[in-house]
């Protein structure tokens, strides 16, 4: 059981795990705002982390303790999240009648079942009672986000996270971490308007539809910046790991004139980025058909994928929808250690927004 849910530190540690990289960042609230006091990114030891799995614990573990001793951390409660694709997420509406407890009962033994693609038993479950609505038939509902992640996933964190010394206060979804990050920038929207919040992790893509500061749909896709560096490789006959480094170097090219159809590597960004473009378009036009006078105000770009240059003009063009980078230090008017560079930014939101749960 994963205590402490709603407690309120001063200083809050986010540990967050990819395929590629250990993210750790450790924030604190000042009077002045929030600060992050360090930032360490070690590399997710090989084959560790696969699929959003934990496969090796003890590999995992020792990549924890090396970037928590980097920085000499000493804070030893801790924040994590589940990517998007091993949660079951869905926004439900129940009689508005039902009194807590009838509501509590009814979403943890009784609608869970029904959208779980596992049993019950072996999920772990949790929920967020929202707003009421008023369906077509003038009937009063209640909102209901319920959440739910396999057991063997819950406690295959939690034992990461004790062999690496630290305890797990908080266990979340990937996308509900980014979207506290930003969430000043969801309040900047009106009333009824969605944005789709798109990140760009290594092995997939993030694509989340928003509404009010509530997801709407979630899918995860197969394209991020690993597919994007093996693209760039095999177009220029280089060994793979070197497209890690020239994708962080590039600029998508979003004009004639910048030598797209002529350069191998950009045209290979362009056919990967291209296939991510339709697939968002899919989940943008799949959400636009659930009913009427529905729309999406912007897309938000977040992620390691989301610093190659140009590339919010680059979807900007394709989708014909505003794309704007996702900024957490703009957001949050964060201050931020010296060495972590613009380019980086985007790619914060998350492990930012696992730190915010006991900085705030």
């Amino acid at each position: 059981m994963i205590a402490s849910l709603f407690s309120r530190a001063k200083q809050g540690l986010g540990v967050e795990l990819t395929p590629e990289r250990v993210n750790i960042a450790q924030l604190q609230q000042l009077k002045s705002g929030i600060k992050m006091t360090s930032l360490s990114s070690v590399p997710m030891p090989e084959g560790a982390f696969h699929d959003g799995r934990i496969v090796d614990v003890m590999a995992i573990a020792d990549a924890i303790r090396q970037g928590l001793e980097e920085k000499k951390v000493k804070l030893k409660q801790a924040a994590s999240a589940v990517p998007i694709g091993e949660a079951v997420i869905r926004l439900i509406k129940l009689p508005a009648e039902l009194d807590d407890f009838e509501l509590r009962d009814m979403v943890l033994n009784q609608e869970a079942a029904l959208y779980l693609p596992f049993p019950r038993e072996e999920a772990d479950v949790d929920y967020q009672k929202l707003g009421t609505t008023i369906d077509e038939d003038g009937i009063e509902r209640v909102e209901v986000l319920l959440v739910a992640t396999p057991k063997e996933i819950t406690e295959s964190y939690i034992n990461v996270f004790a062999q690496a010394g630290l305890q797990l206060n908080f266990l979340e979804v990937s996308s509900f971490a980014l979207m506290r990050t930003i969430r000043n920038q969801l309040l900047q929207f009106a009333p009824g308007e969605a944005v789709a919040v798109v990140d760009i992790e290594y092995d997939g893509t993030e694509i989340s539809i928003v509404m009010d500061g509530i997801p709407q749909f979630n899918r995860k896709v197969p394209i991020g910046t690993q597919q994007i560096q093996a693209a760039i490789s095999r177009a220029m006959n280089l060994p793979t790991a070197m497209g890690v480094d020239l994708l962080s170097s590039m600029t998508v090219p979003v004009s004639p004139t910048d030598g797209g159809a002529s350069n191998p590597s950009a045209a290979a960004i362009i056919r990967v980025l291209g296939d991510l473009a339709d697939e968002i378009r899919r989940s943008v036009d799949f959400y636009l058909n659930q009913g009427e006078d529905l729309e999406i105000a912007q897309v938000l770009l977040a992620g390691p994928g989301a610093g190659v240059g140009q590339i919010d003009e680059f979807f900007t063009q394709r989708l014909n929808l505003t794309a704007t980078l996702v900024d957490p230090v703009e957001n949050l008017g964060l201050q931020l250690p010296q060495d972590v560079s613009a380019e980086k930014r985007p790619g914060l939101g998350t492990v930012v927004g696992l730190g915010l749960r006991g900085a705030q």
